[in-house]
């Protein structure tokens, strides 16, 4: 029986183990080169562990139950998700404990807005995730230690153990948390249906094959990893080539190499990783990469910049990398994940676009590809609710099967953003908040409506901003620019210094370069340029700027900058929003 007849996920994965139970499943590679380290799981050997896990998360949830899976090693999380499948409960990806303060709280923050029954986790980060709960009223959620749990008993002798019978294809397949990016995460609940729905039109988008390799770095905690590097190589029957998120921070260049070696056919990443690999200064020997077999390279997650698109090319075009392999895409958890995307022959198409959101003009967009098989995108005006011409720029709204119906446990904040109706009539749209244009059926994504900067009537999107900043000079890493409200919109601009340049930087004359840069390039000029530590940019766990996160720490006077300039008026506003 084909996997397509199955009615839910869980289904699907037992069907291919059963059929295919010596293929690997997962290769999980180590930190170091040389492949030290790496391991192999197959089918049914995955399926085995699974199965020999369910029964212990059946001890502490019930059917439709919400589970913590945190996890730092890729295989123990793996299996914990599909325990929780096989088990009829609902699993919950979290970022694993002992990062920052910050990831800690949003770890906190889920566990208490899915109200989880218990936690998967390690022997090793067991301590960690017990003590954070505990320290935010949760201490009554047992950790379970997945490796312990396996280590009692050999797998195989719950390798046929039956499905749980009240899962259904209405039944939630996993709830996953919105990166926080704008606001606090929201959680979105996929059900089975919408999960095999957007599987299938992920297949036929990206061109994805049963028995090749699918795999990166990805945090499995954020949609695209989860979603995109893990279920579905799973659904497709081809092999899950995983290397650590720790691995890329440390070495980016140990992605493609991993890429190279081991043959991966499609990997996704965000667009500032593949400006990171195309800037990274590394030289490798001459013939180390072989990335002739790399068909779709997925840049998502946030604005693909045409710069990227060029200078990744660009480098990686001696490692024979196809002109065509770099795919633009869209998407958002909302949407379980893809919304627009294809794999093509072709290079990714570059259009220009004026400050007016028409075509023409001097702001060089990347297309994201025509919707997914299936879906519908419409760009409406936000205030109007009446969709726009081709070409003009406006609020993407998205319709289809793989879409969620909302937020768990926010019906109000659902009924608006899932089931918007435009003036016309026309309903069941989700609200993404992003904006963009579509142009001879294909989408260029702008920014997000919240994170426009309005100086003088003026729009600006801060991703232009940022670009313009970052290369002013090559002592600058990662920055993030916003807008703060007194009796004027301000525009801040907070710009990290690289490691090992902090001392000998002229840090008043490099200021003075980057106003002139937003002058010449955009007529503007930031009301306060903040020169800071590398790791002072707050990021998302998939690597996205956290504007709302930043904005509140600068009007709290919260940083610590090496250098700044402000003018009077925005000393004031953060002295004022300080004091309160």
């Amino acid at each position: 029986m084909d996997g397509d007849e199955k009615r839910t996920f869980t289904e699907v994965f037992a069907h291919r183990a059963r059929t295919h139970p010596e293929r690997d499943a997962l290769l999980v590679l180590s930190d170091g080169l040389g492949g030290a380290g790496e391991r192999r799981y197959t089918y049914g050997a995955l399926a085995a562990a699974a199965r020999a896990l369910a029964p212990v998360v059946r001890g502490h949830t019930r059917p439709g139950g919400r589970v913590l899976v945190a996890h730092s090693d890729r295989m123990l999380f793996a299996t914990s998700l599909l325990a929780c499948l096989f088990a009829g409960a609902v699993p919950v990806p979290v970022v694993p404990p002992g990062g920052s303060r910050h990831h800690d709280a949003r770890l906190s923050g889920i566990a208490r807005d899915a109200a989880v029954d218990c936690a998967l986790t390690s022997r090793a980060l067991a301590p960690a995730l017990s003590q954070v709960l505990a320290r935010t009223g949760h201490q009554d959620v047992v950790c379970v230690p997945a490796d312990a749990a396996l280590a009692d008993g050999p797998v195989t002798r719950a390798a046929e153990a039956p499905l749980d019978a009240a899962t259904g294809p209405d039944s939630v397949a996993v709830l996953q948390y919105t990166s926080g990016s704008t606001r606090a995460p929201r959680g979105v609940p996929v059900s089975h249906r919408a999960l095999l729905a957007h599987l299938r039109s992920l297949s036929t988008a990206l061109d994805t094959r049963e028995g090749e390799r699918v795999g990166g770095w990805l945090p499995f905690h954020h949609d695209m990893g989860l979603i995109g590097l893990l279920i579905h190589p799973l659904w497709q029957g081809a092999t899950s080539v995983l290397l650590s998120p720790e691995s890329f921070a440390r070495r980016p260049l140990r992605w493609l190499e991993a890429v190279s070696d081991h043959g991966i056919a499609v990997s996704a990443a965000p667009d500032s990783a593949y400006a990171r690999c195309a800037r990274e200064g590394e030289v490798l020997p001459a013939g180390r990469l072989d990335l002739s077999h790399w068909r779709t390279a997925v840049s998502g997650g946030e604005v693909v910049r045409a710069s990227t698109v060029r200078d990744f090319a660009a480098r990686f075009a001696p490692a024979g990398l196809r002109p065509g392999a770099l795919t633009p895409c869209y998407g958002l958890a909302e949407a379980t994940l893809l919304v627009t995307g294809a794999a093509r022959a072709g290079r990714p198409r570059l259009r220009t676009f004026a400050d007016d959101g028409h075509p023409g003009g001097g702001r060089s967009l990347v297309s994201c590809g025509p919707p997914a098989p299936g879906t519908e995108v419409r760009i409406v005006d936000p205030a109007g609710r009446t969709p726009l011409d081709e070409g003009v720029t406006g609020e993407i709204w998205v319709r289809g099967p793989g879409t969620a119906e909302g937020y768990w446990r926010r019906p109000a904040e659902s009924e608006e953003l899932f089931r918007a109706r435009t003036a016309q009539g026309e309903g069941g749209f989700l609200r993404t908040g992003d904006l963009g244009a579509m142009v001879d059926g294909e989408l260029y994504v702008t920014g997000r409506r919240k994170d426009l900067v309005v100086l003088a009537g003026n729009a600006f999107h801060p991703e232009d901003l940022e670009e313009s900043v970052r290369r002013t000079s090559t002592v600058l890493g990662s920055g993030i620019a916003f807008g703060v409200h007194g009796e004027r919109e301000h525009l801040v601009v907070v710009q990290e210094l690289r490691a090992r340049t902090c001392y000998g930087t002229d840090l008043p004359a490099l200021t003075e370069v980057i106003q002139d840069v937003l002058v010449a390039e955009h007529g503007v000029r930031a009301d306060a340029v903040l020169i800071v530590r590398p790791g002072t940019v707050r990021h998302t766990t998939s690597g996205k700027v956290e504007r709302a996160t930043m904005r509140g720490l600068f009007l709290g006077g919260a940083l610590t900058p090496l250098y700044a300039g402000l003018t009077p008026e925005v000393r004031l506003l953060v002295a004022d929003r300080s004091r309160r």
